[in-house]
């Protein structure tokens, strides 16, 4: 293959983020694919520091290592109940629910977050502020006025990262020059339009963690519950890229571009890596499963849906889009 340069779009989701890493792992086995720009929400914004921050160390082995050693220690952190599964799952949704009915200004008052400790044990912040592989759009939200902000790797710390992925149910807002943020999700899950304004690849590959389309409606509680949540996630990178279709779509029914960004949008290739199956038979709450069983079973999904993308689409990077965009976002 001929060697291309393309830009990565990675959502959020929690422990399904496992899922990305299978994905970022196959795709770093084909030496003729790099990366320019990598977008990163939540889970999706710690996979992009650990794929940036392990190519700095060692190339392609040694992000694939990063990635590794991070969910690796992702689910050493993880509480693992000596219980049978379904009593297992009981309890971690009563769990849940009450950080649901309390602050984490009450029940976390130090404000414990065990991805800190992980963070600081697996990058160098400095080293990579001054030698990072590729430009990171690291998204979070800015709790008193709703919008997105996109922290860049030239300023790169761990509350940056955490403010990324920060569920104001679970944890409190991270401070951060005297402003406060909350999950990227809310905003931007992944946000798109950076990779089109600030690099020069025209393929953006979006790796979904929450699939475009549910196949059953929610009827009970939980499941009207799980939803709303999702969609909540989901409607911004929704909103986004309808914003990009209606462009792309107007420039080619006038024939007119009216600047750079326009323009830039009009020769955008649209590519998807998704598991639809997968991530529709999977609730909520198993974004919050850290096991290494069921890690590694999100890393094999991932390294095989990957797999068969590339079979199935490479040969459309550098010339089209690999999917219906029209059909998806219209």
């Amino acid at each position: 293959m001929k060697p291309l340069t393309i830009n990565l779009a990675l959502q959020g989701g929690g422990a399904h983020g496992a899922f990305t890493w299978g994905v970022l792992s196959r795709l770093l086995d084909e030496q003729w694919l790099s990366f320019e720009g990598v977008s990163g929400t939540s889970a999706g914004a710690m996979n992009a520091v650990m794929l940036a921050e392990g190519w700095r160390k060692g190339g392609r082995q040694g992000a694939k290592d990063q990635l590794r050693d991070f969910w690796h220690a992702i689910a050493e952190k993880g509480i693992k109940m000596p219980v049978p599964n379904f009593i297992e799952q009981s309890v971690n949704k009563l769990f849940m629910s009450m950080f649901e009915q309390f602050s984490p200004y009450d029940i976390n008052v130090l404000d414990i977050n065990p991805l800190k400790d992980v963070l600081v044990d697996l990058v160098d912040f400095k080293a990579l502020q001054l030698a990072c592989p590729h430009s990171l759009f690291i998204a979070a939200t800015e709790v008193t006025t709703g919008k997105l902000e996109l922290f860049r790797e030239q300023e790169l710390t761990v509350e940056h990262v955490l403010a990324s992925a920060c569920l104001p149910n679970l944890y409190k807002a991270v401070e951060i020059h005297n402003k406060h943020y909350w999950d990227g999700g809310y905003s931007g899950n992944p946000a798109v339009y950076p990779l089109i304004h600030d690099c020069e690849a025209e393929d953006v590959l979006i790796v979904l963690l929450q699939p475009l389309q549910r196949t059953v409606l929610p009827q009970k509680t939980a499941q009207i519950k799980d939803r709303v949540n999702e969609l909540t996630f989901h409607c911004a990178f929704l909103r986004e890229m309808r914003g990009i279709l209606d462009v792309k779509m107007s420039s080619q029914r006038w024939g007119l571009v009216s600047g750079e960004f326009e323009k830039k949008i009009r020769q955008m290739h649209t590519h998807l890596i998704e598991n639809e199956e997968l991530m529709n038979s999977l609730d909520q709450f198993s974004k919050y499963n850290s096991s290494s069983e069921f890690l590694q079973c999100l890393y094999d999904e991932g390294v095989a849906t990957a797999e068969h993308w590339l079979e199935t689409n490479s040969g459309d990077l550098g010339k089209r889009d690999s999917c219906d965009v029209v059909g998806l976002f219209s």
